[in-house]
């Protein structure tokens, strides 16, 4: 696997199954491989961050329509975490929000997720509100989401 992450492109449904591997690694409770090609499918972007070798090292899933971001899914591979990769994929996310005259971007994230949380307020983000139960967090149990936006000006 590469180790510098050197490129930012759009991945098509020839790597889903990349994208889907990395999902696997990073979440105990991750997309399927039928949501990421149905999602794909359904023209949503997937924006990757490519090693030097092309490999994949962090993928996020955003949807842009009516000058509105969503973040719907955003992933730095485990082994690659810690490295500002996270940064670095948001910071573009944003900028192609703004390319596209975006007034808002929105985003929802774990309360218990704190490192992506203060990732996300770094970059202007700021709590709207709170979606009960949205995530699963084990068997019968859930999690609630905090719902974040961040306004462009």
């Amino acid at each position: 696997m590469g180790e510098i992450a050197t490129r930012i492109e759009l991945l098509g449904i020839n790597r889903v199954e990349e994208i889907h591997a990395i999902e696997l690694r990073g979440y105990p409770y991750p997309w399927s491989l039928r949501v990421m090609q149905d999602t794909l499918k359904a023209g949503t972007a997937c924006w990757g961050l490519l090693a030097s070798d092309g490999s994949i090292l962090a993928y996020a899933f955003c949807s842009i329509a009516v000058g509105e971001a969503q973040l719907l899914n955003i992933c730095v591979d485990p082994l690659h975490q810690g490295q500002g990769l996270g940064r670095r994929m948001m910071q573009h996310l944003m900028t192609a929000a703004r390319e596209q005259f975006c007034t808002v971007f929105l985003l929802e994230v774990r309360r218990s997720n704190t490192a992506a949380r203060r990732l996300y307020e770094s970059l202007g983000f700021s709590t709207l509100g709170v979606r009960k139960g949205y995530y699963p967090n084990g068997p019968g149990a859930t999690e609630d989401a905090l719902v974040m936006g961040h306004e462009f000006v």
